[in-house]
This record gives structure tokens, sequence and C-alpha cells, in this order.
């Protein structure tokens, strides 16, 4: 009887390996996910001190953010999407991109905007997909938060 379990369960193992060694075959080459975020920025430096203080991004002493995937309550994907050149989704930043951050507590996070005198465009809390509010950053970026719908 535990031999046959053995010889089972060493089966089964070499079929999943085999699986997935013709899954990474398959789909060698293409994208996994998003790897970074990166715009120019008039005043990087007050900028990234911005989103540090007002957004609370964890900046790095190199003057970015290392934004984990496995924090508790974010997403387990991102979001890739292209609009149209004509969406005024993005006004009223005449910018040519968007960022959506996720968020872990909308009410403690919008709190903290209102104390530090940022305004908030917009807010939905009804949506299937979440909790949204949209603000601009001081170079006129319109950013997206959105708390997952638990």
């Amino acid at each position: 009887m535990a031999i046959r379990s053995i010889l089972v369960l060493s089966l089964g193992f070499l079929a999943i390996a085999s699986s997935e060694a013709a899954m990474s075959d398959e789909l060698a080459g293409r994208v996994t996910g998003v790897g970074g975020i990166f715009f120019k920025a008039k005043d990087p430096k007050a900028l990234a001190a911005w989103y540090r203080d007002v957004l609370g991004l964890p900046m790095e002493p190199w003057g970015g953010a290392m934004l984990k995937y496995d924090a508790p309550k974010h997403p387990p994907a991102v979001v890739w999407n292209a609009f149209p050149a004509s969406t005024s989704y993005f006004a009223p930043s005449s910018s040519a991109f968007m960022i959506n951050y996720a968020v872990d507590d909308m009410d403690a996070l919008l709190a903290r905007l209102n104390a530090k005198g940022v305004a908030i465009l917009k807010r939905e809390d009804g949506d299937e997909n979440g909790r949204f509010a949209w603000i601009l950053d001081p170079e006129g970026n319109k950013v997206e938060l959105w708390e997952p719908k638990r």
C-alpha cells in the first residue's frame, strides 16, 4: 500500500511538473505584469515627497517606491487599458496617462487628503468594482484611487 501511494504521488508530481514545463514553454516571451511606472516630472524630488507625504507611498532612498503585489488588501492583478486619444476620462489633466493606485482604506486616505488640503475631484462609492476617488497631483496629473470591493 505504501509503495503504491508513493508511486501514485510520484506520477502525480511528474504530471504536474511536465504540465508546468509545457505551460512555461507555451508562455515564454510574454509580458507577466507591470514592472514599473516611469514618467517625467518638472520637479521629481518635490513630486516624490508629495506622493510620500500625501498618499503614503513608501519612498526609497533612490527616489522611487517599491509597491508590493502581496501587500494586505492589494488586488490580485494590475489593470492595463489603452483609452482612445479623445477620452475625457483623464480631465481636467492634460497628461496622456492616469495612474490608478489601489488603496487599503479609502475613508482614511480621503481624511488625510482633506487634512492636506487636496481637493477631491469626484468620489464614487457604489461601483461594482469597489470605491473610487480622483485627485490631481501637484503637477496636474489626474490620480485615480481605488479601494477594491471585498
